[in-house]
């Protein structure tokens, strides 16, 4: 699956103030990387975003987020985010926020 590349831009943009963030292709997708952790990623026009098992439930009830679900089986600390849930800059900032908040709190990967 490819990915949105305007979507993509502006999540680059968004991450554009945190150090050490690169780019990895995942999940048919683009990946977002943070300190070595999988941080935040675009699938078609969704957003993946791991906000981390204590935010899982509570995010969960946001507007237009569901449960990961790759494989079947839903990924614990990982949620897709359908398009509508980030139209405007202040949305996808919210959530780039949770998704840093949670990756900055992980040891950084060597």
């Amino acid at each position: 699956m490819a990915y949105d590349e305007g979507v993509a831009q502006r999540v680059r943009e968004a991450l554009d103030e945190y150090p050490n963030v690169s780019e990895k292709g995942m999940f048919g997708g683009l990946a977002f990387m943070l300190n070595g952790h999988m941080c935040i990623g675009v699938i078609g026009n969704e957003l993946m975003v791991r906000v981390g098992p204590q935010q899982y439930e509570e995010c969960l009830e946001l507007p237009h987020a569901r449960k990961m679900d790759f494989t079947g089986q839903p990924l614990t600390g990982f949620l897709f985010v359908d398009e509508k849930g980030f139209e405007s800059d202040k949305d996808l900032l919210a959530w780039v926020k949770r998704a840093v908040g949670f990756v900055s709190s992980l040891p950084p990967k060597r």
